[in-house]
């Protein structure tokens, strides 16, 4: 069989047909023989880009993980950190309700190896905008505590909506949404009441996460001192 005149690269044309197949069938529909005649390409340029199947799914990972990665960076931020939060919860599950197959691949096998760089972009965004939430002085806990907390839930959420399918419970991802949302950060108040009366471990919390501001004019002995201080009062929230 001769390679189909493409203007495309070979690889580019076997990762796009990889993840089409994948989408439209699932992981089964992803074979060599399947990718090859998608691609117009020999079986055994598939073996030369990507050496085998578990590696082209490797790369299909990827590549789903900078399409989201970039849908998320886009998304126009607000003036209100916990909005922010509540549109980047919906884009998540709306992510995996759209691409079931390519979602379990990213986040229903942790121990394939899939895609950890670009996962650990994701939850970087995640700790952006928990983090925003902080710094507006209305974040509950502690910064990295809030977005595994947040990741697990939503990835939960998608998860066991892909499994119910059309049987499931409606609004279960609005329900549990806000069910974080009230657990990891407060209701918007007036910024001058707020500083008088929030309480010490919000406003600890609140430093914490600008920390790094003005660590530049600390010694590291300070530094730490500062961060276990700031570190026992959030605690006690």
């Amino acid at each position: 069989m001769l390679e189909s005149e493409d203007n495309r690269s070979p690889r580019v044309r076997i990762l796009e047909a990889a993840a089409v197949l994948l989408r439209e069938g699932g992981r089964e529909a992803v074979s060599t023989r399947s990718v090859s005649a998608a691609a117009g390409v020999q079986p055994q340029t598939i073996y030369r880009q990507y050496g085998d199947k578990a590696r082209l799914l490797d790369a299909v990972v990827t590549e789903g993980f900078r399409v989201y990665i970039e849908s998320k960076a886009a998304h126009p931020r607000t003036e209100d950190p916990v909005e922010d939060l509540r549109a980047g919860w919906d884009l998540h599950v709306a992510f995996g309700c759209e691409n079931p197959a390519l979602y379990v691949l990213m986040y229903g096998e942790p121990d394939a190896g899939r895609g950890l760089r670009s996962a650990d972009q994701a939850a970087d965004i995640l700790r952006g905008l928990v983090g925003a939430v902080a710094r507006a002085g209305r974040l509950r806990i502690d910064v990295e505590k809030a977005a595994a907390m947040i990741q697990a839930a939503s990835v939960g959420v998608v998860l066991t909506i892909l499994a119910q399918g059309p049987f499931g419970v409606s609004g279960l991802s609005e329900a549990v949404r806000e069910a974080m949302i009230e657990a990891v950060a407060t209701e918007p108040v007036n910024r001058a009441a707020a500083n008088a009366s929030a309480p010490a471990a919000e406003h600890a919390i609140a430093l914490r996460a600008t920390l790094g501001d003005v660590e530049k004019n600390l010694t590291p002995g300070e530094t730490l001192l500062l961060e276990e201080l700031l570190r026992k009062i959030a605690a006690q929230h």
